[in-house]
């Protein structure tokens, strides 16, 4: 699977054996690299100078929520896929979630393997193409404007 090798994912959860589980599972089954962080905070300065497809985060963690990281994930890093992973008993926060840091996925804990690998696939795909547009829309502005600037000069011309 793993067709992105250049791709990054970032995991964030307080539970280490969670991180070392996920880790080495899709160290195993991808080219991905692989970031882990116990503390959000120390998430959040990685994105700050780092470029990352997909992070994967718990809901509940001490001094910072899941919902909390993905905000200021959405801030520092508008393409990146955000995924919750949630418990069973908090499903209701995790469908919240979708509207709050406009979530991609959220995975119930525990989690398939395969479905957490399919999710995280597919996210780096979605943030790929999501700046794959930006760019282009960027371009396509850069050159509407020119066009704009030699319609100018060429009416300036013969009027």
């Amino acid at each position: 699977m793993g067709k992105n090798p250049n791709a990054s994912v970032l995991l964030v959860d307080d539970e280490d054996m969670v991180l070392t589980s996920v880790r080495a599972y899709l160290t195993l089954e991808t080219e991905f690299t692989i970031h882990t962080f116990s503390e959000p905070e120390e998430a959040v300065k990685h994105m700050q100078n780092n470029p990352v497809d997909v992070v994967v985060s718990d809901y509940l963690m001490p001094r910072m929520s899941g919902i909390q990281f993905l905000m200021k994930a959405r801030e520092l890093q508008p393409e990146v896929s955000r995924v919750l992973l949630t418990g069973h008993a908090d499903k209701q926060s995790a469908i919240q979630a979708i509207n709050d840091v406009g979530l991609y996925q959220y995975v119930e804990k525990p989690w398939d393997n395969a479905q957490l690998l399919l999710v995280v696939t597919n996210g780096i795909e979605r943030s790929s193409l999501l700046r794959d547009l930006r760019s282009t829309i960027s371009e396509l502005a850069t050159a509407n404007t020119s066009l704009k600037d030699v319609q100018k000069r060429l009416l300036r011309a013969f009027l």
